[in-house]
């Protein structure tokens, strides 16, 4: 089901930025993601657009006079080092802009052309930072697919705790060890116990693993003490990126009992640099995942016709590996997984509605993430853990090595994209890490 469409979403918009037509693009003018990016190492970051293998400086743009109001009052407004501000600003600020440097960037606008293509920044000489300044992490796990074969793992007859199919399950993460794609992540020590007759000992993780989730940021926030209805979720949701959660899954399973996951999760989670904006995502909602025989509908408070209607998002993720041997011999990543986040059982905006329920007061820029998005074929598991079985069905790569989970040099690159039928097909860009 589609909400929401307007003028910006048609099929036959091009771009006078020739690379937006590219085949495959991820960012052709139906997408318009925005992100913060740098260029020379000593530059402060500045608030963009990618459009092809471009990034529109907004910044640039406000300053040329190109921008027409009211698109060019919100860059004023929001300009910055990050998109905090422009979080904030709410959904009618955003369709502000998004109509506004569509417009800009259509191949029929008459403006002089090369001083709309000083306004570009060729992504390749950018550094692309964080997309904003994240006071809070959440962490949920919203996939049932991921929660269940996880659960057999460990308790093969009951797999599923009670109050899974009730409400979201998810624990505050570490908003420090955020990086942005491409940082090297360093193998992480911590206390494991793989002997249950002997003390723990402590060294580095043996299981690290990679969680290929979504992350969705907060918008404008809601005052503490003030939930959030299920119904107003999604205008306090600003849009959909890539996250993932490194987990070193020995340090997890000694430690998480009886409050959770600690050391096993904060020493990195990597996040995509482009932000795709709700209203970019309309032609590819669809339902909530339906509940099946024997499964309880939402709580009321989690529970709202639009939810039913039009609450998931028709989004497939991959994850492609690559290790330094295959690298060393020049042979192409492999693919890993393929999963879709429709199959998730809880959508971003019950998600949101939960965290707000008690009154939790969620600020501009907060990430909440997914959880591993896994799906019921064994090719759509979004984790190391679930695809080797926690280590006892082994991968083997077009090296003959063999990956029960990630060793050093490992290259995780996580990827998605929309696509339907009449709308052109959008993406989400690059998630990606090397194992140090």
């Amino acid at each position: 089901m589609t909400t929401n469409l307007n003028d910006t979403h048609r099929a036959d918009l091009t771009s006078w930025v020739e690379s937006a037509q590219a085949p495959g693009t991820d960012f052709p003018i139906q997408n318009l993601p925005l992100g913060v990016f740098r260029r020379g190492g000593a530059e402060l970051g500045r608030i963009g657009v990618a459009i092809g293998d471009q990034i529109l400086d907004l910044i640039a743009a406000h300053h040329a006079g190109v921008l027409t109001d009211p698109a060019a009052r919100v860059v004023q407004r929001c300009a910055g080092t990050s998109l905090n501000a422009l979080m904030a600003a709410g959904d009618a600020s955003w369709h502000a802009l998004r109509t506004g440097v569509s417009a800009l960037l259509r191949a029929d606008n008459e403006a002089d052309r090369a001083t709309l293509a000083a306004l570009l920044v060729p992504m390749r000489e950018a550094d692309l930072l964080l997309p904003a300044d994240v006071g809070d992490y959440t962490d949920f796990y919203a996939s049932i697919d991921h929660a269940t074969n996880v659960g057999s793992m460990f308790r093969p007859d009951n797999p599923l705790l009670p109050n899974y199919r009730y409400v979201p399950i998810g624990y505050h993460g570490r908003a420090s060890s955020l990086v942005p794609s491409g940082t090297p992540v360093r193998r992480p020590a911590g206390p494991t116990r793989d002997d249950a007759s002997a003390p723990p000992v402590f060294g580095p993780s043996r299981r690290l693993d990679y969680e290929a989730e979504v992350g969705v940021f907060v918008g404008p926030g809601n005052a503490l003490g003030s939930p959030i209805a299920i119904g107003d979720a999604e205008r306090y949701l600003f849009g959909l990126c890539l996250v993932n959660d490194w987990s070193a899954r020995d340090v997890q399973t000694w430690e998480y009992q009886p409050l959770g996951p600690f050391l096993a999760k904060n020493f990195a989670t990597t996040v995509s640099p482009w932000v795709v904006t709700l209203e970019a995502l309309a032609p590819f909602r669809v339902p909530a995942r339906p509940r099946r025989d024997g499964e309880p509908e939402p709580l009321a408070y989690l529970d709202a016709p639009s939810v039913r209607a039009a609450g998931g998002v028709d989004m497939t993720i991959e994850v492609w590996l690559q290790s330094a041997a295959m690298r060393e011999h020049r042979i192409d990543a492999v693919r890993l997984s393929q999963a879709s986040f429709a199959d998730m059982y809880w959508t971003v905006g019950q998600l949101l509605a939960h965290h707000a329920s008690n009154g939790c007061n969620l600020r501009p820029g907060d990430l909440l993430a997914s959880g591993t998005v896994s799906g019921p074929e064994r090719t759509a598991r979004g984790c190391l853990l679930e695809l080797t079985w926690r280590g006892t069905e082994p991968l083997t790569l077009p090296t003959g090595e063999t990956r029960r989970f990630l060793e050093a040099g490992d290259d995780v690159t996580m990827r998605a994209w929309c696509e339907r039928d009449g709308f052109a097909r959008i993406g989400f860009g690059e998630c990606r890490g090397i194992v140090l």
